[in-house]
C-alpha cells in the first residue's frame, strides 16, 4: 500500500478546508492531517501548500505524502482480536479476514483491527512499512471476508507493494449480485473516484482513477433473481467490485452503501468474499496460491437461493 494518496476533489468536497480533505483522503486524524500540511507533505495541483485553512475547488488535485507525518498514536497489540493465519514464513503472512473486522486503525476505528491482532502474534511487523498500518500492503473492506497478504519484513513489503502496483497479484472474489447479467462474462472498465454527492462513497466518475474488473457468472437463481459471480481485480480501487457491479445495474446483495440492500434478502454486510489469492513470493519467487471457502453466513444466504 502506497504512502501517497492522490485525489481529485469532487463536488461534495468543494469549498472544504484542506486539512479536512487530507484527513478524509488519507484516513488520518485531523491533527495528523494538519501535521502533514504544515510539514510540506501535501501538494495542490503540484504546488506545496502549508496552510490547512485553504479551501479547495472541485477538480483540483490533492497529493498527500503520509510517510513522514508524526502520528497521534501507533497501533497496539491486542491478543483479543482473532486472526486466522493461513500461511506464515519469515517474510509473508496470509490471513483469512473475518467480516466486520477493520484492517488497520483509522479515525473512528482505533482499536480492535486486524493490525492490532497481528501485532500480538507478530510484534516484529511494527517496523515494517507504514508504522500506522504496519505490514499492510492491500486491504479488504470491513464487510468483506477472505484472503489478505501481509508483509513480515521490509524486503517483502516493498516487493509486494510493487507487485500490486504492477498487477502481479492475482485476486479472485465471489459476489452475489442482484439480477441476471446480459453476458456470462465480461470486463467492467470504468474509472473510480469520490462520489460527487457524497465524499464517503466511491463512484464511477470521468476524472477518477482507472479501474478494471473481470467477471464471470457462475450461477443464476430466480428466487430471488440473483447471480453468483466470480470477479477478478486487475486494479485495486476502494470498493471497486461493489462500485463496478452497482454501476452495471447489479449491486452486490446486502450492500446498503451501493444499492444492494433488499428486505427480501436482508444481510448485515455485502455478499463479497476474497476466496482466492496467488502471487510470487517476494523473496524466493516461488508461486504461492491460496483458497478459502465461503464463510458460514454467506453459505446460508446462498442456500436460500433457488
Amino acid at each position: 500500500m502506497s504512502d501517497e494518496f492522490d485525489e481529485i476533489i469532487p463536488a461534495a468536497l468543494a469549498g472544504e478546508r484542506l486539512d479536512r480533505i487530507v484527513s478524509l483522503v488519507a484516513e488520518i486524524s485531523r491533527s495528523e492531517a494538519s501535521h502533514a500540511v504544515e510539514s510540506g507533505g501535501v501538494t495542490v495541483d503540484g504546488a506545496v501548500v502549508t496552510s490547512g485553512k485553504v479551501r479547495l475547488s472541485e477538480g483540483q488535485r490533492v497529493t498527500v505524502d503520509t510517510s513522514s507525518i508524526p502520528v497521534d498514536e501507533l497501533p497496539r497489540a491486542d491478543s483479543s482480536v482473532a486472526v486466522r493465519v493461513i500461511h506464515v514464513d519469515d517474510h509473508v503472512i496470509v490471513v483469512n479476514k473475518a467480516p466486520g473486522v477493520v484492517v488497520h486503525p483509522a479515525p473512528g476505528h482505533r482499536e480492535g483491527t486486524l493490525v492490532n491482532g497481528l501485532l500480538a502474534l507478530f510484534p516484529e511487523i511494527a517496523s515494517v512499512g507504514n508504522p500506522t498500518r504496519p505490514g499492510i500492503v492491500h486491504r479488504l473492506d470491513v464487510g468483506t471476508s477472505g484472503l489478505l497478504v501481509v508483509a513480515r519484513s521490509d524486503e517483502a513489503y516493498h516487493a509486494l507493494v510493487e507487485a500490486l502496483s504492477d498487477h502481479d497479484v492475482d485476486r479472485h472474489y465471489t459476489a452475489l449480485a442482484w439480477g441476471h447479467f446480459a453476458a456470462p462474462r465480461g470486463t467492467i472498465d470504468a474509472a473510480i473516484g469520490r462520489d460527487p454527492r457524497d465524499p464517503l462513497r466511491m463512484a464511477v466518475v470521468a476524472n477518477g482513477k482507472p479501474a478494471r474488473t473481470h467477471y464471470e457468472v457462475i450461477g443464476e437463481f430466480t428466487e430471488p433473481e440473483v447471480s453468483l459471480v466470480a470477479c477478478q481485480l486487475e486494479t485495486g480501487r476502494t470498493h471497486q467490485i461493489r462500485v463496478h457491479l452497482a454501476a452495471a445495474g447489479h449491486p452486490v446483495v446486502g450492500d446498503s452503501a451501493y444499492g444492494g440492500h433488499r428486505v427480501s434478502m436482508a444481510m448485515n454486510r455485502p455478499f463479497l468474499h476474497a476466496g482466492s489469492l496467488s502471487f510470487a513470493h517476494p523473496v524466493t519467487g516461488e508461486i504461492l496460491a491460496f483458497t478459502v471457502e465461503l464463510p458460514d453466513d454467506l453459505q446460508e444466504i446462498l442456500a436460500r437461493c433457488h
